[in-house]
């Protein structure tokens, strides 16, 4: 399950080629007085692969304002590590072992060894922190950074231009989101992190070329069609979040300013995808171009 190794970097040839004509994870929205432009981020990457195609940027500058998933220019590091401990620590006496069950642990310890992670560290961390800690640590080893991520790329620029940014929902809803999972997804979280870490730096590979060339078939065909098998995981990360996006991106379809909305590229694919969504609701959605 692909989509699972990626719930931080929700999902992204790697040494940046020059870009031709093809399509891009990006979209464009127009409403009545104004235009709402929706990228699909990939929340790290590595300083390789700068620089983004020159439209992300082109589409940046038309915006007035930026609305992401969280207001990240707003984010209290210290409250947010609180918050994490608070939701994604065991404090009734039990352990990871002990939620995981013993065979089950058996197994996530040997592929833990096999990637050189120490599970033991993360004895008192419910199953999905562990896999996001995890995931977090195996994409660190080989080069992938928050700090290159788009939302870092784009609030940068928003700083300096001193465009305001949003958030479609709060730090403690998406932390919510994962900590309201039953213990058997989270099970599964964390089993197919861990089974999927061998293997990540080729796939990280293959989603980044995906995601630069808006390869909306790959992601459907290789990863949203496997987060189906897991119909709670992709209710609770994808498809009902989209349907309150979707609400909000309506609004903002009524203002007069243009705005670049950021997310996650996997809530821009599939029949639940945000683009999807929109035309349902009668709006004319078109995927953008890179065109040099």
């Amino acid at each position: 399950m692909r989509k699972l190794i990626l719930i931080a970097a929700l999902l992204f040839a790697s040494v940046a080629v020059a870009d031709s004509q093809h399509p891009l994870t990006l979209w464009q929205v127009d409403g009545k007085a104004n235009t709402v432009f929706i990228l699909g981020s990939v929340h790290l990457l590595r300083q390789q692969d700068h620089p983004l195609p020159s439209k992300i940027d082109e589409a940046y500058a038309e915006a007035e304002s930026i609305v992401m998933e969280i207001d990240m220019d707003d984010l209290d590091p210290i409250a947010m590590q609180s918050l994490i401990s608070q939701l994604g620590k065991l404090t009734d006496g039990r352990t990871l072992a002990d939620v995981m069950g013993p065979e089950l642990y058996a197994e996530a310890q040997k592929a833990a060894a096999a990637m050189d992670i120490p599970l033991d560290l993360l004895a008192q961390s419910e199953p999905w922190l562990a896999a996001i800690t995890i995931e977090q640590m195996a994409l660190a080893r080989i080069g992938f950074n928050p700090r290159f991520g788009i939302e870092m790329h784009v609030m940068a620029k928003a700083a300096q231009d001193g465009k305001t940014i949003d958030g479609l929902e709060t730090i403690e809803e998406q932390l919510g989101f994962l900590d309201g999972l039953s213990i058997e997804s989270q099970r599964d979280l964390l089993m197919q992190t861990l089974s999927e870490g061998m293997n990540i730096e080729t796939m990280m590979d293959a989603l980044i070329a995906a995601w630069r060339h808006g390869d909306i078939a790959f992601f459907e065909n290789n990863v949203l069609v496997e987060m189906l098998d897991y119909p709670e995981l992709y209710r609770a990360i994808v498809a009902d979040r989209n349907e309150r996006w979707v609400d909000r991106i309506d609004q903002l379809l009524e203002h007069e300013d243009d705005y670049l909305v950021v997310v996650g590229a996997l809530h821009l694919v599939g029949p639940d995808g945000v683009p999807q969504l929109l035309e349902a609701r009668g709006e004319q959605v078109r995927q953008l171009q890179q065109s040099e």
